[in-house]
């Protein structure tokens, strides 16, 4: 764990008592101000001997400190004694005890430590509840589990915490203790349901209103992201970061899926500030052992199609339930924790967290490396005797990011220092979309569109007019080889109006560029920086981009691009590419034609009383088998058109099924180019998450093409 100490002392010493070389100016008073920054990082030891048992006795001369290679002087020294053997508390019930009411507060913070020894050889639990994946059930579930774990299982070394994330932000419902009636009237007084959309009455009315305190967005930018709660988790680790000791967080939740449209970045962050901060994860997948019918159970509606017979369907829902849990272990493994899952014995997960936590040495020291600019520090610890002890510690951490205002060619550095970092910078919220459009036989161009809340974004007076500047820097390198293919660095100001500046706040702004690349696999990394306060978002993930030419069972696609929005490239906010250069380009970006440029939804959210537009491209002549494989484009008189139609599925049932279209292929294209462009009323539909599919029909080749993807209707 690692503590920043800011010191500023203001000395204002009389004009006769001061002497300042031979630059001092008799008669006036002057004013020293001297910084001093120190950084406390602490350490967590186990020492074992040969038999796996531990050695107490030792002393802060036993040990060696080094970090990067260079000593350091350990200042902090102490014993933590937490025998995993201790009996349990005297069982309580609900029969004979009276549980006292507390009034619960929700606060956005754990308390300043008042005792220095308030947490010595304390094993601090947090429980943290995490409501928005859960259903009533798996939250009823965990919350008997944690109940049932204080009530009978907690030893007199166990402190714990109690923490909810429903949606809006991290509420600490109980800051560490050791009253169990305390706990138990906190647990028994949660709601099962909250935190899923609605908001509850149960907290105070001077309960802070942070609102995103998590750094995410609370508006479309958290319905299909998993960032939210990554994020979130990323709060809580900071916010356990105050205490020196081992923490444990039990995450109770139903799972946690990533997808290819999540911040992999986000990912990083959080368990880089959980490892910084001494922060341990302990997934427990509240759905306890799972029997998963082939078909679907009552909460949902019969499948249909071939899926329900060829085992597609079948296949598909153990993949998302496999998935959802992927994401718990690597949280558990990447921090020092274990994940436990397929057990409907919730509380054993707890005890299994418990008994990990066993005595251990905390050695921390002001490091004398002071540069707060994000690089890993290796730590090594080293014991003079005994000699074949094992030891057992974090082998290094992240040193902490303090990006401000910097002028000129710092500002450059901040953003390269920033691209290399390990652990990503998330102060801003980012998200990203990547597609793909044929346009020969060799190279693909890939339009990508970012989307940043425009309430993060800070505004500054220039000229009498209101204005932001952005940067933007981008990375793509190749998965297999890791060298990088592609970049962009980009400088964007955007002039507002009075009126433009006040939607701000509620709208967000969006970025759009292109590449051209050859097949293959990518890692992207995207960086943008507000400019007036040096904030930093970072969006990171992987994307592929076929070889079409190779598809010859099914008909060959573009991405699929959802969007409710078309606009003039000329009344746009800016254009980073002026005349001869933007005519060029918007006739590459197949985004763009005669009625503008359309802009793809990143967060795939959209309004009922608006048009949903869906676009792609089909190559009816690019695999090797097609006649445009000889160079000779498909005649339009001869040709038959392509037909596609729009489904909306909810429930595994069809709500929703649009007209077809027919869609003719261009005469000039030599890949069979066959743009594909349905506009969809979305006003028959109600509000709610949909799965929307597309389906492409090409009945001279005998062909089809299927997509399909989420989106989230609302009002």
């Amino acid at each position: 764990m690692v503590k920043f100490l800011s010191y500023l002392l203001l000395l204002a010493l009389p004009a006769a008592a001061q002497q300042i070389g031979t630059n001092a100016v008799p008669g006036k008073d002057s004013t020293y101000t001297l910084n001093v920054q120190s950084q406390l990082v602490t350490e967590t030891v186990v020492v074992k001997d040969k038999q796996g048992k531990f050695i107490p006795g030792l002393k802060a001369d036993d040990f060696t400190v080094t970090e990067d290679g260079a000593p350091q002087k350990i200042r902090v020294f102490e014993h933590e004694s937490l025998p995993v053997d201790a009996q349990p508390l005297p069982p309580s019930s609900r029969d004979d005890e009276q549980i006292k009411i507390y009034r619960r507060l929700a606060s956005t913070s754990f308390a300043a430590e008042g005792d220095k020894h308030q947490y010595k050889n304390r094993r601090l639990l947090a429980f943290y509840f995490d409501m928005t994946t859960m259903r009533p059930d798996d939250q009823l579930r965990a919350l008997s589990a944690a109940e049932k774990f204080v009530r009978t299982q907690m030893t007199e070394s166990d402190m714990v915490s109690i923490l909810r994330y429903g949606g809006g932000a991290v509420d600490v419902l109980l800051d560490f203790t050791a009253d169990r009636n305390r706990m138990l009237s906190i647990l028994e007084t949660m709601v099962v349901g909250e935190g899923q959309g609605s908001a509850e009455g149960v907290d105070d009315s001077s309960s802070a209103d942070t609102g995103a305190a998590f750094g995410q967005d609370s508006g479309e930018f958290n319905i299909f992201n998993t960032d939210r709660q990554l994020s979130a988790l990323q709060t809580a680790a900071h916010m356990l970061g105050q205490m020196n000791e081992k923490k444990v967080l039990l995450y109770f939740a139903s799972g946690l899926r990533l997808n290819g449209n999540d911040n992999q970045a986000q990912l990083r962050a959080t368990v880089d500030a959980a490892v910084r901060s001494g922060v341990s994860f302990w997934p427990v997948d509240a759905r306890g052992l799972v029997a998963q019918a082939p078909l679907g159970d009552a909460t949902q509606g019969s499948p249909g199609g071939q899926s329900m017979y060829n085992g597609t369907a079948a296949q598909a829902g153990n993949d998302r339930f496999q998935q959802s849990q992927d994401t718990l272990y690597a949280l558990a493994a990447d921090t020092g924790g274990k994940a436990f899952f397929d057990n409907n014995d919730l509380a054993q997960g707890i005890v299994r967290a418990q008994k990990a936590v066993s005595d251990y040495y905390l050695i921390g020291y002001y490091t004398t490396n002071t540069a707060q600019n994000g690089h890993f520090r290796k730590v090594n610890i080293a014991l003079s005797a005994p000699q074949n002890a094992s030891l057992d510690y974090r082998q290094g951490y992240f040193a902490g990011k303090e990006f401000g205002k910097f002028n000129g060619a710092e500002k450059e550095r901040q953003l390269e220092d920033a691209l290399m970092l390990g652990d990503p910078v998330t102060d801003l919220t980012v998200a990203m979309e990547v597609n793909y459009f044929q346009l020969n036989r060799a190279e693909y161009f890939i339009p990508i569109t970012v989307k940043i809340p425009g309430r993060e974004l800070a505004l500054a007076k220039r000229f009498g007019n209101e204005h932001t500047m952005i940067d933007f820097v981008c990375e793509i390198k190749d998965e297999v080889g890791g060298t990088t293919v592609t970049n962009l660095r980009d400088s964007v100001d955007v002039k507002l109006s009075d009126a433009t500046a006040a939607q701000l706040a509620q709208r967000p702004v969006e970025y759009s560029t292109g590449f051209t690349l050859l097949p293959g696999r990518y890692n992207i990394k995207f960086l943008a920086r507000d400019n007036e306060t040096g904030r930093i978002g970072t969006y990171q993930t992987s994307f592929a981009i076929p070889n079409l030419n190779k598809e010859t069972k099914r008909l060959p696609i573009s991405s699929v691009v959802l969007s409710s929005q078309r606009v003039d490239t000329r009344q746009a906010l800016f254009n980073t590419m002026k005349g001869k250069e933007q005519a060029k380009n918007d006739a590459v970006d197949p985004l763009v034609n005669g009625d503008g440029k359309l802009i793809p939804s990143v967060t795939r959210t959209f309004h009922l009383d608006r048009t949903m537009e869906v676009y792609l491209q089909a190559y009816v002549g690019s695999t090797v088998t097609a006649p445009a494989a000889t160079g000779v484009a498909p005649s339009s008189s001869t040709a038959k058109p392509l037909v596609a139609y729009v489904e909306f599925i909810q429930a595994g049932s069809k709500r929703v099924e649009t007209r077809p279209v027919q869609a003719v292929t261009l005469a000039e294209s030599r890949l069979g180019v066959t743009p594909v462009n349905i506009k969809v009323s979305l006003k028959d539909l109600q509000p709610g998450e949909y799965q929307c599919q597309v389906t492409v029909l090409d009945a001279a080749g005998s062909r089809a093409a299927f997509w399909q993807g989420p989106v989230m209707l609302l009002q």
